[in-house]
């Protein structure tokens, strides 16, 4: 099929396209590496009036660190560019751990990392991964910003806080702290596709090795990502032992409540992430052990 008729701009500053949106609002679309977008616009599922093609913004493309020691990311950086950046995997290694799950290297090519956090499927791992590092987005609108919380952006299907005049421009993370793994594990029917289920874990150990801190947060499992505040609070101040990760795990699957579709069973999606997450646990142990020595 081809796409409904649409107007179409490609503003050379952010301020342009953020007028573009206040003109425009519900009836525009963002154009940035279209990898979801444009099978939308094909099946005619989205019909905007207008869409704006940001990808003459270079200042959205930034990868940098931050002035307290995390990482700032512009909003139109590549998928690819991520996956390949020594300044990320230092940084932020969650995202890199991440980055050979989401479809295949021609998508990365062009898919960006805030395409995937305005889009929003629930069983995408960018989102997951942004509320287990704690990211912090900036959005924009003509004459003010505001930041959110990842937590707070992902508002149910398909659905975020993102107004119709708003622009995401950038995610802030904060600093990676010392002692600390992370990883994440996933089930797909075959590579490339979206997870069944899959569970992003941050793990960090005090100075004399229990667990300080801890985030499990499941994707393909309900309506956006879902962090399991159970399980994080029955790890830390204890020792990372199997057992534990054991607990955890059933924690885990206790604290979703996923649907069944044509791919899976909800049973069987609560009882993989409850698997999964004392996987990624045994991963992000042996990291920030490693780390820690």
């Amino acid at each position: 099929m081809k796409p409904p008729r649409f107007r179409y701009s490609d503003p050379a500053t952010v301020d342009e396209a953020l007028g573009l949106l206040a003109r425009h609002g519900d009836a525009a679309k963002i154009l940035a590496g279209g990898q979801s977008l444009m099978p939308l616009l094909n099946f005619r599922l989205a019909r905007p009036s207008h869409v704006i093609d940001v990808n003459r913004l270079p200042e959205l493309a930034t990868i940098a660190p931050g002035a307290d020691g995390g990482l700032r990311l512009g909003a139109l950086v590549r998928q690819r560019a991520l996956e390949r950046s020594a300044l990320v995997r230092e940084r932020a290694p969650l995202i890199v751990q991440a980055m050979p799950f989401v479809g295949h290297p021609q998508i990365r090519a062009r898919g960006t990392l805030g395409g995937s956090l305005a889009h929003a499927d629930p069983a995408a791992e960018l989102p997951a991964v942004m509320v287990a590092l704690d990211a912090r987005l900036t959005l924009r609108r003509a004459g003010g910003e505001r930041t959110l919380a990842a937590a707070d952006f992902f508002v149910s299907l398909l659905t975020t806080a993102l107004a119709a005049d708003e622009l995401l421009t950038e995610i802030a993370l904060p600093p990676w702290p010392a002692r600390s793994g992370s990883s994440v594990h996933e089930v797909a029917k075959r590579h490339g596709d979206f997870a069944l289920g899959g569970v992003a874990a941050t793990l960090t150990l005090d100075g004399q090795g229990r667990v300080a801190h801890a985030r499990l947060v499941g994707f393909g499992v309900g309506p956006g990502p879902v962090r399991v505040v159970d399980a994080e609070g029955a790890l830390e101040g204890g020792p990372p032992t199997p057992a534990a990760f054991v607990e955890a795990g059933r924690l885990v699957s206790a604290g979703v409540d996923p649907a069944d579709d044509i791919h899976a069973s909800g049973a069987y999606r609560k009882r993989l992430v409850g698997v999964l997450a004392r996987r990624a646990l045994t991963d992000a142990l042996a990291v920030a052990t490693r780390r820690a020595a």
